[in-house]
């Protein structure tokens, strides 16, 4: 692109040359090292084009602090006279008046005028472009030519008449082509180019040209990044227009070359004189062109693309020419984006009436809904895959997104702060982002909408799609020995060199964008519907589980007494009548005893069970060694007798439970491991916080522990230690018990919204693990 003008930026970072540009830098004989040009500060390079001068006076005092070395020669008056004195030696009052009033605020666009201006009795005609910058306001002094005022005199009405024509345009190319045709006639350069970036800091590809007969045509051409690095691209956005009068100009300095006050040279980056970069100057050298003009093309304050106008032979364009492509170059800024702005609302309203076509597909169910009208989900972006990711759930179709990336996506997703985000060079974007390790598999595109905050999202994917491109200059070789020296060479005459861009897919449209995001909010209004359906379903469940805790409870202790009168009636009939009986009917009465004291174990049982559910928790910052203490007064006989030895660390740290609670989840584990204590000599269990990852989960979280090494439990029936009544023994072996321990033990943890589950293997012994819900810290180190 050879409108570049590389400003320099010392914070720029080397990063941004690709490897290939460093490569091919390190190939030029002697060596160049493109980095310099990226860290030029050329809005600092302390010079101004000499067809004109420049001064920069204290708006306060009115004393030159800066002059171009040149204003003895264009003004009369020579840089030492005039640094230091004061700025009417050159102006009069009402003209430095004049001046200030137009200097505006700091960083406003300048403003220009005619002026008188020279030695007093001397003066001459002058046109003069004034802004601020920094602490000075700065004077642009430019020779007035009546011939070259008296062209463009008529150039408002031809700039009217050319945005008029340019009305009429129906996108964005055919109002480029508009564009460059209507400036070509109104500033008679030979080759006019308008060229739109890819991204902020990527290549260029030439939209519409008008050139003269003789030059060459540049149309489709894509220019390499390199050639306008991101701190040039900053200054075409704070200037809408950037002239070279002459590349073989001799560069008027500044007196002083360095100011006092800031240490650094005079910022020009305001100035429309502000001299150029030997690195441009070459450039443009090498390609043929002895003067330029660039307009800038903004969109929502960044750099779109560039109007660039080369001549063959040096050209100053009058301030007037100048401040009339500037307006063009904003008017034209504003239809390009009112375009793309028609376009977008079109593409919404198709988008919007698609998307809502498909949304009435999908009921509650959205995971199931979709995959069964994934082909027309995957239709409606032209997509080669979808995926769903919603609360720890994943649907796919299509093409496969890998794991790593989707953890990726999910982590993007939840960090949104746009409805929408795409791409369409994946691989590329994980290289950038230091995520190299993270396969991308045949994925190229994603276009991505958030559903919540929690990282669920909707995601379509494309696979890549070879891109073919003609470059202007080969972007793996941007540095070459040209014919002036070691400078920057970006092409030959003629020469077109083709690559196929990989790792990339089919750019996302507005349309599928705008359909993407009306997804998004049909889905989020059909998950919040589902969530406020659930909720209800919740409450309706919270209060069944009421009403059968009140049952559960009621049921059982309006059964025992019954139950103790059949148990009694038994007892005093054998004591009564029972040497008058015969065995039979002895044996069946203590049969009938027998099994009305197992069912009133069973109703005890059923009756704390019951409490479990109806009790509030009493939650408080408790140590666990002290509750530990507790339960084994409970348990520790028990585990004694079956010479069971108790492990734990110095000192256990601690929880926010219920103690009460805690002290009956321990005595059920510790009596657990007594009854199902191996035939070993070293029988032991062990009471610890491990860090440890429940199933399912993907992060670890600190547990309590109750670990024995007694007979262990099948792989098959270890949920089944966790159901009411259920036992894995009969009930007189290993000694009794109704089967509710665990169940009471599962339901305690389930109130404190923890977590419970166990590892266990046949003859290695059973390890439980218990959380909280916000649960105990690490164990102490040493413990």
């Amino acid at each position: 692109m050879a409108a570049t003008d590389p400003e320099g930026d010392p914070h720029v970072h080397e990063d941004w040359l690709s490897p290939k540009a460093q490569l091919a830098e390190a190939s030029v004989p002697g060596g160049f090292d493109l980095s310099v040009c990226v860290r030029e500060q050329i809005h600092l390079l302390g010079g101004v084009q000499s067809y004109g001068t420049l001064l920069a006076a204290d708006p306060a005092t009115g004393l030159v602090d800066t002059a171009a070395e040149n204003a003895a020669a264009v003004l009369g008056v020579p840089a030492g006279d005039l640094v230091g004195g004061p700025v009417t030696s050159v102006l009069a009052e009402a003209d430095w008046r004049e001046v200030l009033e137009a200097a505006g605020t700091d960083g406003a666009a300048a403003v220009g005028f005619p002026v008188a201006a020279g030695p007093e009795g001397r003066r001459s005609l002058f046109d003069v472009s004034v802004h601020r910058r920094d602490d000075l306001v700065v004077v642009e002094f430019e020779p007035y030519e009546p011939d070259r005022a008296a062209r463009s005199g008529g150039f408002y009405e031809r700039v009217r008449r050319a945005l008029n024509r340019l009305r009429s345009a129906t996108d964005v190319t055919e109002c480029c082509q508009a564009a460059v045709a209507e400036v070509r006639a109104l500033t008679g350069f030979e080759r006019v180019v308008a060229y739109r970036f890819d991204g902020l800091n990527g290549p260029g590809e030439v939209l519409a040209e008008s050139v003269a007969e003789g030059w060459e045509p540049w149309l489709g051409l894509w220019f390499p990044a390199t050639d306008i690095p991101p701190q040039a691209r900053r200054l075409y956005e704070e200037n809408w227009i950037r002239v070279i009068a002459d590349v073989d100009d001799t560069t008027a300095r500044l007196v002083p070359p360095v100011r006092e006050a800031t240490g650094t040279p005079l910022d020009l980056s305001g100035a429309a004189l502000r001299t150029v970069s030997e690195f441009h100057l070459e450039y443009l050298r090498n390609i043929g062109v002895r003067s330029s003009m660039s307009v800038s093309l903004l969109k929502d304050g960044r750099l779109w693309g560039l109007i660039a106008c080369h001549g063959g032979t040096p050209a100053p364009v009058a301030p007037a020419v100048r401040s009339a492509c500037e307006l063009f170059g904003a008017t034209f800024s504003m239809q390009l984006a009112a375009i793309e702005e028609r376009e977008r609302a079109d593409a919404l309203e198709r988008a919007g009436r698609d998307a809502a076509g498909l949304a009435t597909l999908l009921d509650v169910d959205v995971d199931a809904s979709l995959l069964r009208h994934e082909e027309l989900v995957r239709g409606l972006m032209e997509a080669d895959g979808v995926l769903l990711a919603r609360g720890g759930r994943q649907t796919a179709a299509g093409l496969a997104v890998p794991a790593e990336l989707a953890r990726l996506l999910a982590d993007r997703a939840a960090a949104a702060t746009a409805d929408v985000w795409s791409t369409d060079r994946m691989p590329e974007l994980l290289a950038q982002e230091g995520a190299d390790a993270v396969p991308a598999g045949g994925v190229a595109g994603v276009l991505l909408v958030p559903l919540g905050d929690e990282g669920d999202f909707l995601a379509w994917v494309r696979g890549e799609r070879a891109l073919p491109r003609e470059w202007a200059a080969d972007p793996s070789r941007p540095v070459l020995v040209g014919p002036r020296g070691e400078r920057l060479t970006p092409r030959g005459s003629g020469a077109v060199f083709r690559s196929v861009v990989r790792g990339r897919s089919r750019p996302w449209t507005r349309r599928s964008e705008a359909a993407a995001a009306e997804m998004r909010r049909l889905l989020t209004g059909l998950v919040l519907r589902h969530a406020e359906e659930l909720d209800a379903l919740n409450a309706e469940l919270r209060l069944t589980n009421l009403d059968l805790d009140s049952f559960a409870h009621v049921t059982a202790h309006d059964l025992k007494e019954p139950l103790r009168g059949i148990a009694n009636a038994a007892t005093f009939t054998l004591e009564d009548a029972g040497d008058r009986l015969d065995a039979t009917s002895v044996r069946r009465l203590e049969t009938m005893r027998r099994l009305a004291a197992r069912m009133d174990d069973l109703l005890n049982s059923l009756l704390h069970y019951a409490r479990m559910g109806r009790g509030g928790l009493r939650r408080a910052e408790i140590g666990l060694d002290e509750v530990v203490d507790s339960a084994l007064e409970v348990a520790g006989p028990r585990l004694a007798e079956e010479n069971v030895r108790v492990l734990r660390p110095r000192a256990l740290p601690t929880v926010d439970a219920d103690p009460d609670r805690v002290y009956e989840i321990l005595v059920n584990l510790l009596v657990n491991a007594a009854k199902y204590a191996s035939d070993r000599h070293d029988r032991t269990v062990e009471i610890t916080v491990e860090e440890r990852t429940p199933p399912g989960a993907s992060e670890a979280v600190a547990a309590v522990v109750v670990r024995d090494n007694g007979i262990g439990i099948p792989d098959d029936r270890q949920q089944e230690v966790f159901d009411l009544f259920r036992r894995l023994h009969g009930p007189g072996e290993r000694g009794g018990g109704t089967g509710v321990g665990l169940a009471v033990v599962q339901r305690i943890v389930d109130r404190h919204g923890g977590l419970l589950w166990l590892t266990s293997a046949p003859g290695e012994g059973t390890a439980f693990y218990f959380t909280f819900g916000g649960t105990a810290a690490p164990c102490p180190e040493g413990g």
